[in-house]
């Protein structure tokens, strides 16, 4: 486990619980994420976050790779269920959500420069097993209308240093196709009042960072 300077007692309770803790300030979530990867003792490695957890029928299906030393494949995604102020939500942008967490480290790793929605790959093939990857992203909504805010202005500092730039087209339309995409064709309104607030809560983060990339590229600061 990386810690990065918690104080709610995580690390005590950790280590407690047996696991190995190891501290490093933060500077981004996909170099953290590798340096953990680094640290690992064995080739195959399972990378959790800490809001989430390994679902019953999930660890049934890796248990079951693992008994064939994982021999299919160079890693595997699967399903993440977020759940969503008391209900856990199955359509529309939340579901599948599929994640690529359980890989062999020797053929892959959190790569890239980008330190916001990063994503692990592999060299060689990827496999999906069953089961779900269980996610408590949010406890109320201020941290979830706080949290996008953060990422938005992350990933538009991103996205500008690395050329792109938003236009007005974009600006207007990026955050309704979201929300459309999600609620209507991939069936987010069968989620009941939280897959609405999901979606405009989702188009809103699309709003956020097209803005915050327009202010960047017309020599405005943002923070």
């Amino acid at each position: 486990m990386i810690d990065s300077g918690s104080t709610d007692q995580t690390r005590a309770i950790a280590e407690r619980m047996g696991a190995k803790v190891l501290q490093r300030p933060f500077n981004g979530f996909r170099s953290q994420k590798q340096f953990a990867v680094d640290q690992a003792a064995h080739d195959w490695v399972l990378c959790l976050d800490a809001d989430e957890r390994v679902s019953p029928s999930l660890r049934v299906s890796i248990e079951t790779a693992r008994e064939t030393c994982f021999e299919q494949a160079a890693g595997y995604r699967f399903a993440r269920l977020s759940e969503y102020f008391g209900r856990f939500l199955r359509h529309g942008n939340a579901y599948p959500d599929h994640v690529l967490r359980l890989f062999d480290r020797r053929r892959g790793g959190w790569r890239g420069d980008r330190e916001i929605h990063e994503a692990a790959s592999v060299d060689g093939a990827v496999r999906t097993l069953p089961g779900d990857l269980i996610h408590y992203p949010y406890r109320t909504l201020e941290q979830q209308l706080a949290k996008p805010q953060r990422y938005a202005r992350m990933m538009a500092e991103h996205e500008y240093a690395r050329g792109k730039r938003a236009s007005l087209g974009k600006l207007i339309l990026s955050p309704a196709w979201r929300f459309w995409r999600g609620y209507l064709f991939r069936f987010g309104f069968l989620d009941g009042w939280h897959g609405l607030v999901y979606a405009y809560v989702r188009a809103n983060y699309v709003r956020q960072k097209t803005i915050m990339l327009w202010m960047l590229q017309n020599g405005r600061k943002i923070g």
